[in-house]
């Protein structure tokens, strides 16, 4: 479930997706709640016969929805198969783009990157998480964790610090402009025996991370100086603000992870001798 702006008439509006593959725009009114199905997932496969023999074209079951933090009618869709789709709330048939086979488990986290909307990152139950590009079908990173990863966030202070919960009962954090191929903190918080971490979330304000487990507990962590560090301006980036440098920071970073484009050979000029 995802909040949406109020309505004209102040009324709290969100929306919702689910395993039978709608995705439903709610309004709470005074006194009751009414929805709209704005768009119905289907997989992009051929249809199936079903009982009778008809064909039956099959649903795909979102699990989680994450909307771009600028352009409010732009949202993506995380299902069960593995797939991400970018959608738009004014297009109820197509889809805008199709992530095929971003992930082999259900995807149970989809999140924008604070200070780039472009870049977003994925967790799924295959153990991955992956960090994405809008418009490139091929992930620009890709973490391991050999367990399946039930939440994940962006840092609010930086655009390249972002952690994530696992089912053996960790949090883990990275920071891509430390280190892009491990992460640079792993703490353990609950017993992976009795129970797992289910959810994450930072403090807006203050260095802290809550983090949740399949048995209700809620645990407060505080993090480290060394995981919120805050770029040095150079004498040149002295007038930049601190969200102008992270941007920055992320977009040199991206820099060397982008493939380069295809580049055309030059046409063979022959001189005269």
């Amino acid at each position: 479930v995802k909040w949406g702006a109020d309505t004209e008439e102040g009324n709290l509006t969100f929306y919702s997706v689910s395993i039978d593959g709608k995705i439903n725009y709610w309004v709470l009114n005074q006194n009751e709640l009414g929805h709209t199905t704005i768009m119905t997932l289907f997989l992009e496969r051929p249809p199936i016969p079903g009982p009778d023999g008809t064909l039956i074209t099959l649903k795909g079951c979102g699990t989680c929805i994450a909307f771009h933090p600028t352009k409010s009618d732009i949202f993506l869709v995380g299902t069960e198969e593995g797939t991400i789709y970018k959608c738009n709330t004014a297009f109820s048939s197509t889809y805008m783009q199709t992530y095929t086979d971003a992930h082999n488990m259900p995807i149970y986290r989809i999140v924008f990157n604070k200070y780039n909307s472009d870049i977003f990152a994925s967790c799924s139950g295959d153990w991955r998480i992956k960090i994405w590009e809008d418009n490139r079908l091929e992930p620009l990173f890709m973490f391991d964790l050999g367990v399946p990863i039930g939440d994940l966030q962006w840092a609010p202070y930086s655009s390249t610090v972002l952690a994530c919960v696992s089912n053996d009962g960790k949090v883990t954090v990275f920071d891509l402009n430390v280190n892009k191929y491990r992460p640079i903190c792993c703490q353990p918080v609950v017993s992976k025996k009795r129970s797992k971490l289910t959810r994450l979330c930072f403090n807006n304000e203050l260095p802290f991370i809550i983090v949740g487990d399949d048995k209700g507990t809620i645990n407060t962590l505080k993090l480290s100086p060394n995981l919120r560090i805050k770029p040095k301006p150079t004498k040149k980036q002295m007038h930049l603000s601190h969200a102008e440098l992270e941007s920055l920071k992320l977009e040199k970073l991206l820099s060397f992870v982008r493939e380069p484009p295809v580049l055309v050979p030059p046409a063979d000029v022959r001189t005269a001798s």
